[in-house]
């Protein structure tokens, strides 16, 4: 097992110094002029020659890249703003403070939002998914699949402002929603973040209904559990302890690799409810040609990625005895 970490931990690095690589260069192919964006409408050509060489733009590429991975590996005091601790992706080129307390001031209701929202489509999803295998070939089964497929081809920025128009705006039953800090107010905290939670968990659930009646049915034909149910096992015993047990190494696969995405940033979700996230963030970073910002966006969702996939890899030997990890 230590080694099956180490050994992803390292290539889980290998892919972030990739990323960082492809971003920098990306950004230095983008027509606009960070130092534009800062100058204002009087620029002069002396004032946009020292923007540049406060931003350290006057460097060559390789350079700022260097001191980019200095930055974040040892911090720096080299930035006119004030020192920068590790890891220090530097400062915002449009709001000139620290990416990285940005990074954390976002960070919250993008947590709240991913587990949150993760707890609901989990329970429902599973939850259908197992019931609809359970019953295959009848018409809960029949009803749970048709309605799985007709949910997941509908869009966040569909049902959130139907959402809105109906539980808010009309109805009044709930609040325009918004983040607040779980230590404050849990209560505001929770009642904020309902209509997001069930919207984002409504598109994921109708995923995972189909995922877990479908490995289910597989599962039940696997000579092991033909063989318990040869045994004079019962059906609920062999569904819940073996079949159930086998099915669940797709489902953490997949969650593994969505608990990531959202935890980078749900960006529809968070511009839809207006929640201040790391995706929101990740738009900005775009739009201001914010380089600092916009690399330590992109390598905080990839970390997260990484992260999540292998917890998911070291959970196999856990979930299913079958699976070793070398």
């Amino acid at each position: 097992m230590l080694r099956f970490l180490a050994r992803r931990s390292l290539g889980a690095l290998v892919i972030l110094f990739l990323l960082s690589v492809v971003t920098f260069l990306l950004f230095f192919g983008m027509p606009r002029d960070p130092a534009l964006l800062m100058c204002g409408k009087g620029c002069t050509p002396a004032n946009l020659e020292n923007i540049h060489h406060v931003l350290g733009l006057d460097k060559s590429i390789p350079e700022q890249y260097a001191i980019f991975l200095h930055n974040i590996v040892l911090g720096s005091n080299d930035f006119t703003q004030g020192p920068c601790p590790a890891p220090c992706f530097g400062y915002s080129y449009h709001t000139n403070e620290q990416v990285w307390g940005t990074l954390m001031d976002r960070l919250p209701t993008t947590l709240s939002l991913t587990l949150g929202g993760a707890v609901c489509f989990l329970i429902i999803g599973l939850s259908t998914g197992l019931i609809a295998a359970w019953k295959r070939g009848t018409l809960i089964d029949k009803s749970f699949t048709a309605g799985a497929m007709v949910i997941s081809s509908m869009q966040i920025y569909f049902l959130g402002p139907l959402a809105l128009a109906v539980l808010v705006y009309q109805t009044h039953i709930f609040d325009k929603p918004a983040y607040n800090d779980f230590t404050a107010d849990p209560v505001t905290w929770f009642t904020g973040l309902i209509i997001p939670w069930v919207v984002l968990s409504t598109i994921f659930a109708s995923q995972y209904t189909r995922m877990a009646r479908s490995s289910m049915i597989e599962q039940l034909q696997e000579e092991h559990v033909r063989t318990a149910r040869a045994k004079g096992m019962s059906r609920r015993y062999v569904f819940f302890r073996y079949a159930w047990r086998g099915s669940l190494i797709p489902i953490v696969t997949i969650f593994g690799i969505d608990l990531g995405s959202l935890l980078g940033g749900a960006i529809i979700t968070e511009y839809t409810f207006g929640l201040p996230g790391l995706g929101r963030l990740a738009v900005e970073s775009v739009f201001f040609s914010d380089l600092p910002l916009l690399l330590g966006v992109m390598l905080f969702s990839a970390t997260m990625i990484l992260l999540c996939n292998i917890v998911v890899d070291a959970a196999y030997a856990f979930i299913d005895p079958r699976v070793r990890l070398a």
